[in-house]
């Protein structure tokens, strides 16, 4: 599937094509701080696949078992866009909250689930609302 992304403010943005299949959450704490939110949604582009338009800013992270990770946000908006290896990069891992396609991109996985706030793997009891009213509650009482 070809997606295109880019970050908020739009100065960085990429094309890409993908395997929906591959959609995967991760709650790991990494994860979780990097991105300021209980999880993060990626999906992974071959580099040869990945075509970046821009200049992304790249935080170098070194995870538990020593590689490095190069975590690339635009300068200006703060977005987060993808990970990858410092050095040449097989994928690319996109952050989905920048795919335009997004809504059409169903995670198929959700690892690091012993990290996951432990509201976070039942949200649908959460009171919800179409926009930034107040949530009404639901009835779980039959009338």
């Amino acid at each position: 599937m070809k997606i295109e992304g880019h970050c908020h403010c739009g100065k960085i943005s990429y094309e890409a094509e993908i395997d929906p299949e591959r959609v995967v959450i991760c709650h790991c704490t990494d994860c979780q701080g990097n991105s300021g939110a209980p999880y993060r949604a990626n999906v992974p582009a071959a580099a040869e696949n990945f075509k970046l338009h821009g200049q992304p800013n790249i935080y170098v992270k070194t995870a538990d078992s020593g590689n490095k990770f190069a975590v690339a946000f635009c300068g200006d908006c703060g977005s987060a866009l993808y990970s990858a290896r410092v050095e040449n990069p097989p994928v690319f891992n996109l952050r989905l909250g920048a795919v335009k396609q997004r809504a059409q991109l169903t995670p198929k996985a959700q690892f690091w689930c012993g990290s996951a706030m432990p509201w976070v793997l039942d949200i649908s009891r959460i009171p919800q609302s179409p926009d930034q009213t107040r949530p009404v509650r639901k009835s779980t009482s039959a009338n």
